[in-house]
This record gives C-alpha cells, sequence and structure tokens, in this order.
C-alpha cells in the first residue's frame, strides 16, 4: 500500500510519531541504535483531527507509530524493530539474537513488557478495587521482568537488545505508577532499578526518553482530556 498522493512516493523513512510514546519511542531508540536516518513527523493525537497521512498509512488502528519506508507503511512499534532487522541487514547492531530459540524468547518478552504500560495505564484511569488490580499486576510483572533479567547486564546478555529497546521507554512512566500504585521498583525489582540505569547511560536512550516529569505532566493532561479527577 503506498500512501504519497499525487502518485509521488517519498523516498526513505519516514517516521509517524508522538512525542511522548514509549512505542514510538521504542522505533526511535532502534534507529539511533542502527546509524539508520530517517525524517519524524510529530502527529496530532489530542483534541485534532488525526492527519490524513496518519490515517491512509494505518486505516485499521489508526495509531502510531507507522514507519514509512519509500512510501509504504509498517505498523505496530514491534513490527518495526523487526523490519529494520530484516530491511537493513547491514545496519549494526543486530537487535535480535542469532539463534531461533534465543530470538523466540526475545519476542515473548518484548510483547510482554507491553504490560507495564497496560497495567500502569489502569492505575491512574481507576479507582478502588480495579486500581488495587491492577496495581498487582504490575507489581507481578515487574517482578517477572527482574526474574528474566537476572543477574545479566542486559535481557540478552552483555548486548542491548530487542528487549531492552522494547521496554526502556517505560522507565520514565514507572515513577507516576509508583505513586498512583503505591509501590517502589527498586523495592521489588533491584536488578530491573540497576539495568534502567544503566540503559539510562546510553546516547540512544538519554536523547530519545523525556524526564519523569514530563510525563506525569502529561499523564495529568490525559487525566483532564478525560476527566478523570
Amino acid at each position: 500500500m503506498q500512501v504519497a498522493m499525487a502518485g509521488e512516493t517519498k523516498k526513505g523513512l519516514v517516521l509517524l510519531d508522538f512525542w511522548v510514546s514509549p512505542f514510538g519511542q521504542r522505533c526511535r531508540i532502534a534507529l539511533a541504535e542502527k546509524g539508520i536516518a530517517y525524517e519524524y513527523s510529530e502527529q496530532e493525537l489530542l483534541g485534532g483531527a488525526k492527519s490524513d497521512i496518519l490515517l491512509r498509512s494505518n486505516p485499521v488502528h489508526k495509531k502510531i507509530p507507522v514507519l514509512l519506508h519509500d512510501g509504504r507503511p509498517v505498523c505496530e512499534s514491534l513490527v518495526i524493530l523487526e523490519y529494520l532487522e530484516e530491511a537493513f541487514p547491514e545496519a549494526s547492531p543486530r537487535l535480535l539474537p542469532d539463534t531461533a530459540y534465543a530470538r523466540a524468547q526475545a519476542r515473548f518478552w518484548a510483547a510482554y513488557s507491553d504490560k507495564v504500560y497496560e497495567a500502569g495505564t489502569r492505575l491512574w484511569k481507576l479507582r478502588g478495587d480495579a486500581r488495587a488490580q491492577a496495581r498487582a499486576e504490575i507489581v507481578q510483572v515487574v517482578r517477572n521482568l527482574d526474574g528474566e533479567l537476572g543477574d545479566k547486564a542486559f535481557f540478552g546478555g552483555e548486548a542491548f537488545g530487542f528487549v531492552d529497546v522494547a521496554l526502556v521507554p517505560f522507565v520514565p512512566w514507572l515513577p507516576s505508577y509508583e505513586r498512583y500504585g503505591d509501590f517502589s521498583v527498586a523495592e521489588i525489582a533491584p536488578r530491573l532499578a540497576a539495568w534502567a540505569r544503566r540503559c539510562a547511560q546510553r546516547e540512544s536512550v538519554a536523547r530519545t526518553l523525556h524526564p519523569p516529569e514530563k510525563v506525569d505532566e502529561f499523564i495529568n493532561l490525559l487525566k483532564k482530556t478525560y476527566g478523570i479527577e
């Protein structure tokens, strides 16, 4: 599916994204790690009509991120990460491991990391028993991730890779989740907390992620938008 108008297809890579989206940040971190040039296109997601190019590029979900490669759309963040591995095999480092089994495990844990965001969102959206359930879920998810990381530097071993790219954009959201859920990542998942500090030292991560304070401001904006007190 081509998305350019008037028969013209924009060459190269264009990332349709939103500044604070952890899913878009996955793509930005991967592109930076691999040194792949691209054009960034900020999309309006709150309070305004979505752009024609986004609606044409992702007519099913109408969401970012979308990577346009010579005008052809690739949707969903983890799909985009795998696409970058396959479409640019010469770009290093490779994010996925070498063996089929290790790649399968990486895909599982990368997809599992979405549960941090899903449970965390319910923490600030809901109250009462529903919030308590979300708290129990995110605590278990964080503990599971801590267990999978173990004593390794990164999820794949010594090298920053696929699972790290998938999970690290949720780190700036954790302080807000901790406050709404009354828990501490450092206490329940100390190895994961140390991993987050290691990741923050990487240039690709430091240049992409926003401070937790900015994320918290955005959550408050979302609450006002949705009428949540």
